[in-house]
């Protein structure tokens, strides 16, 4: 006999479990995001300024770079969280419309349903 499990569940919904989950994902994000910023923040190399190469510069530009990612990714894990405790998470920014609980386990710090995000997106 093949039974098949059905989640009657709406797809925008989420449990308890659920934004449990999602906060402590968040919090763990918060912490590497953090320690990611900490390491890109200390010296590249013992190096006097006179002695970069090309190499280190571009190693330089390539830390600017990942701490700056890091930066704003930090910024809408810390955002999300702010968005859980009042209340309001779960909710697109454009549209109040529900973001898919599908969505949000993937990129719990989601600002924008889908087909808000695409709309943005097709706009630059």
């Amino acid at each position: 006999m093949n039974h098949q499990i059905i989640d009657d569940r709406d797809p925008t919904t989420l449990s308890l479990e659920d934004l449990a989950a999602l906060r402590e994902n968040l919090h763990e994000q918060r912490l590497f995001r953090r320690e990611q910023l900490q390491q890109l923040s200390s010296p590249a190399s013992t190096r006097t300024d006179a002695a970069l190469d090309r190499r280190a510069v571009s190693q330089i530009e390539v830390r600017v770079k990942l701490a700056a990612s890091a930066r704003m990714v930090l910024t809408d894990v810390e955002d999300a969280l702010a968005r859980m405790d009042q209340g309001r998470y779960g909710s697109c920014h454009r549209c109040q419309e529900p973001i898919a609980r599908e969505h949000l386990m993937i990129v719990p710090q989601a600002r924008c349903c889908t087909r808000c995000r695409r709309v943005g997106e097709a706009g630059r």
